[in-house]
């Protein structure tokens, strides 16, 4: 029912998290590596006999040879001076990363003598371009004598040089849980949301103004799911200026296996439990200590009574509670918001089920509830389910409303009435308060819900002609 669909996607690496740049640092945070930085030498940094290191221009470099049989046959890395890991604790490895030629190389935070016992052991893939990688782990086990090391042999291709820059682990135990909110002034318009691209491609079309102007140019969501080749470096990139800017981004999860299962236009997911679970963790990685909203998940509690099967209703749970306590503990600036369907949907559910559902799914570990997301209803409507709905938890909880698209409420359509519905209007623009604790465009505007109704474009395509019936109506 929800699926965004990219304009532009840049190249995707094979493995972890891609995220151009520095990585930010929690006044909290522990800072475990000296030098990360290669500003005038190589200091506490070593290679292996067959790997010089050297400076280059601010970053290590690295001859690797060819021919060695085994990933550790050459290395580099820091253990001197050695650091701490302490068991349980939540760690963010981020580094840069480039290569004379594409390869996938380890990466590993382990004990540094016999027997080498890792705590993290992560493949990535470097290409030609300098791109920054991020891992999200949690401490396996206590010692005051671990290391960091770059696994750069075994690999059929001869020799090759790499490069290393930006090095940075650290300890965010106990980095106190923020407010993004305060921590920022506004919210962040889309440089290269779906409208943006589409005015980008489309530069003579005479619709382009309208659309910038009363659509294009207001803050709205960007999704985030499997069509996104490479999501830390699209997170980065939709991340970096907002902050950069002193604004608030806002982002949507839509990744679970087994997606959109009542509605089906927007089917997919990843490929099972494990696969979403490293998808979530590198999603959160790549937000880091930075101020953000994240919509989890929209349709995930509406849609578990068309899930048949009674194991994949319990997968879908522990998926849900797993996102929402891993957002909690890599991205402690964040708020996230777990989905609460919607008035018509809700109310079918019934209200004391739904909140089962949402307990169930831990929305204990969220910061509050998400409605209306992709709807139609009006916002005193929302408010109103919201606010009832409340009443069924444990601990109520704030709440946003999308009001991407609900300025006339919803249509009359008699099959399908969610999938672009005809003659809706744009509802209020991203702004706190409005009765909810936000209004906020999670749904893109003029983002087709599927080939239904007012729209012959699939799910996600930026459909131009939705996007002039919104703005267009009266």
């Amino acid at each position: 029912m929800r699926w965004i669909v990219r304009g532009v996607v840049t190249a995707a690496l094979a493995f972890g998290v891609v995220i151009p740049g520095s990585a930010p640092t929690a006044s909290a945070a522990t800072e475990l590596i000296v030098n990360g930085a290669f500003t005038t030498s190589t200091a506490n940094w070593w290679g292996t006999g067959n790997t010089p290191i050297s400076v280059d221009a601010g970053q290590l470099k690295a001859a690797v040879p060819g021919g060695t049989a085994k990933p550790w046959d050459a290395l580099v890395g820091q253990k001197v001076p050695a650091f701490p890991i302490r068991q349980g604790h939540k760690y963010i490895l981020a580094f840069d990363a480039r290569a004379s030629a594409a390869r996938t190389l380890q990466t590993t935070v382990q004990l540094n003598a016999e027997p080498f016992t890792g705590t993290l052991n992560k493949p990535f893939a470097v290409t030609t371009k300098k791109q920054r990688f991020a891992f999200g782990f949690t401490g396996g086990f206590e010692t005051t004598q671990a290391e960091l090391t770059f696994q750069l042999g075994g690999l059929a291709g001869g020799a090759y040089t790499f490069w290393l820059d930006n090095v940075s682990l650290l300890d965010i135990t106990g980095t106190p849980a923020g407010n993004p909110v305060a921590q920022t002034n506004g919210f962040a318009v889309d440089p290269l949301s779906n409208p943006k691209e589409w005015i980008r491609l489309n530069p003579n079309d005479d619709r382009k103004t309208t659309i910038d102007n009363a659509l294009a140019s207001k803050p709205m969501a960007r999704w985030f799911g499997g069509w996104v080749p490479n999501i830390s470096d699209e997170i980065q990139q939709y991340i970096a200026p907002a902050i950069a800017a002193g604004k608030l981004p806002v982002l949507v999860a839509y990744n679970i296996p087994g997606r959109d299962a009542c509605g089906g236009h927007s089917s997919g997911g990843a490929g099972n439990v494990a696969a979403y679970k490293e998808w979530i963790q590198t999603f959160a990685a790549a937000i880091g200590t930075r101020p953000a909203l994240v919509i989890v998940e929209p349709d995930s509690i509406g849609d578990i009574g068309c899930i048949k099967l009674e194991e994949e209703r319990t997968f879908r749970y522990e998926m849900l509670n797993f996102a929402l306590q891993t957002f909690k503990e890599f991205a402690p600036n964040t708020w996230t918001y777990a989905d609460a369907t919607n008035k018509g949907w809700g109310y079918d559910i019934k209200l004391p089920e739904l909140s089962t559902r949402l307990k169930l799914a831990g929305v204990a570990n969220a910061h509050g509830l998400a409605v209306n997301v992709s709807n139609y209803f009006f916002t005193d409507e929302s408010i109103a389910f919201a606010t009832e709905l409340n009443s069924h938890l444990d601990t109520p909880k704030p709440f946003i409303v999308d009001t991407s698209r609900n300025g006339k409420g919803p249509g009359n359509e008699q099959v399908d009435p969610w999938c672009n519905p005809r003659d809706r209007k744009l509802g209020s623009v991203a702004q706190q308060g409005g009765g909810a604790e936000m209004l906020l465009w999670v749904k893109v505007p003029g983002d087709s819900d599927g080939v239904c109704n007012a729209s012959t474009e699939p799910a996600g395509r930026f459909d131009p002609n939705l996007a002039m019936m919104l703005i267009n109506s009266r």
